[in-house]
């Protein structure tokens, strides 16, 4: 496949001839107090509550508040404020702690869940439950997860730059750890030019491989391209490759949130969006029973890349099967890998001609490899000591 001309990466600049990643931003959330927000009803400071620490999210402070009053009415968050984390309510469950009729509390549950997508439900009619889901990973995809940037609506707009601002707070850093462990549940796939890099690549590598059992996948846009040209810092790389595969895809296509694809030409998708500097990811734990996820990030636009790179929390990604050797007879200095590199991990000094290598950033993409095919100064090396992740739930 031909290699498509890439985009810039912004946490990635050329200052006094050195390239490398930006200065890592400090974490600015200003944590408030119950107290501190007079006269907002007490059911916002109560879904606040919910949607914190506890649902992997942020404490109370000002950014959370804003969201949270854009994505509920007062009506609806006090609804909503009894389904605490984990809990599953039917209609007439909630109705009752509010003393409501239960036909009016479940079109509003409804129109949380069908329409906006913020809440999720599960079962029919009498019997349907609801629950919340996090921040993020969660309602931020589900709100904006679509087909056609034109179905965006003024709420999904204001959505999305709301959850920016809070973002940019820094609340995914991880507290109290000098040493953080790699825990977010996704881990590399690599296809097409790069997979070629991979010498020693196992099934477990081959994204054809590890996608086969699903047998339905689903395609749509990605929320954080989305959300950076909401905010006016896109990237212009290709932006329909988020990806549903199993019994979750049928469900996303059936709501028109996304649609239907072959395996050839999901594999021709991710193809392109890795020759466009995208990182593909997959899950490592299912979303639900043969159902999975898997996203095609950049590192100036997708929010947990960014946690790493932008934030300076490394280690939050699954271990690289691969890492980067240089041959330094070969190596001329240009830059050229670390400007493809999506997480900062590689400094050039291009006066110097020195180079410094960042190895808990590196996801072993195998992006500076191909960016070096002219000088052919690099190649990817096992990581000694790698054990083969396995997708948790998976058949």
């Amino acid at each position: 496949m031909r290699r498509s001309v890439k985009a810039g990466n912004r946490m990635v600049e050329l200052k006094n001839g050195v390239i490398g990643p930006v200065e890592p931003r400090q974490r600015k959330l200003r944590e408030k107090r119950p107290g501190d927000f007079p006269g907002v009803p007490e059911s916002y400071l109560e879904i606040a509550e919910i949607y914190g620490p506890k649902l992997m999210g942020p404490p109370l402070c000002d950014e959370l508040m804003a969201l949270l009053q854009h994505m509920f009415s007062e009506e609806q968050a006090t609804l909503v404020r009894h389904l605490k984390s984990g809990s599953m309510m039917t209609a007439e469950q909630v109705a009752a702690a509010e003393h409501r009729p239960a036909e009016e509390v479940r079109a509003i549950l409804d129109h949380l869940a069908s329409d906006l997508q913020i809440l999720l439900s599960f079962g029919e009619k009498d019997e349907k439950r609801y629950t919340v889901i996090p921040l993020v990973p969660g309602a931020f995809e589900t709100v904006l997860v679509r087909t056609s940037l034109d179905s965006l609506t003024d709420w999904h707009r204001d959505f999305a730059r709301l959850f920016e601002d809070l973002f940019e707070t820094g609340f995914t850093m991880r507290r109290g750890s000098s040493e953080p462990e790699r825990a977010l549940g996704i881990r590399y796939l690599p296809i097409g030019e790069v997979i070629q890099t991979h010498p020693m690549a196992l099934p477990s590598d081959y994204i054809e491989e590890v996608i086969d059992p699903y047998g339905t996948f689903a395609v749509g846009l990605c929320q954080c391209r989305m959300t950076e040209k909401i905010v006016g810092r896109g990237c212009d790389r290709p932006m329909e490759n988020c990806t549903a595969v199993g019994t979750f895809a049928e469900v996303v296509i059936r709501s028109g949130r996304m649609r239907r694809v072959e395996k050839k030409e999901l594999l021709e998708i991710k193809a392109e969006a890795e020759a466009s500097g995208l990182v593909n990811w997959i899950m490592t734990q299912e979303l639900a029973p043969g159902s999975n996820t898997m996203c095609s990030c950049c590192g100036c636009c997708c929010h947990a890349m960014r946690t790493i790179s932008e934030f300076y929390m490394p280690g939050m990604i699954a271990p690289a099967h691969f890492t980067p050797a240089v041959d330094p007879e070969k190596c001329r200095h240009c830059g050229n890998c670390a400007r493809a590199c999506p997480m900062g991990a590689l400094t050039i000094d291009t006066k110097n001609r020195t180079r410094a290598f960042a190895s808990e950033r590196c996801v072993g993409c195998g992006q500076c490899v191909v960016a070096c095919e002219k000088n052919r100064a690099v190649e990817l090396v096992p990581v000694p000591g790698y054990q083969p992740p396995k997708i948790a739930g998976a058949g």
